[in-house]
């Protein structure tokens, strides 16, 4: 493992996994029965830039998580699919999803209730009231 512990490497792989443009490119083809064309995805996810779309499916597919497809179409295109192994992200990744849309209420409250307690001084630090 290159000199790196085991816990080392496992905190990489869930830094890369947990991000949140890979969380979402990731259900942007499980949206799309796991293949979907480049320029689909970043159409799909607003605000994600080209640099930042092309580092994280480099890092997916150096992962083992998507396969990139050169198409013979004209014009020529390229695809990514999720591979056996990324598909195995589906079930977390849609508890996940499942566990926000229903709990998206609840956060919104308790950001609320935050808010309220917490004013902001004259040089910037957050007080407690």
């Amino acid at each position: 493992m290159d000199g790196k512990s085991r816990s080392d490497m496992s905190k990489i792989l869930l830094e890369q996994v947990a991000d949140k443009w890979t969380i979402l490119i990731l259900a942007a083809l499980c949206r799309n029965d796991g293949k979907c064309r480049f320029n689909a995805i970043r159409r799909e996810l607003s605000g994600l830039s080209q640099k930042t779309l092309t580092q994280c499916l480099r890092k997916l597919e150096r992962n083992g998580i998507i396969e990139r497809r050169i198409l013979d179409l004209a014009p020529i295109g390229v695809e990514y699919a999720m591979t056996p192994l990324g598909h195995t992200l589906k079930a977390p990744f849609e508890a996940l999803y499942q566990w926000v849309e229903l709990y998206l209420p609840d956060v919104e409250a308790a950001r609320m209730r935050f808010d309220i307690r917490v004013e902001t001084a004259s040089d910037g630090q957050p007080v407690l009231l």
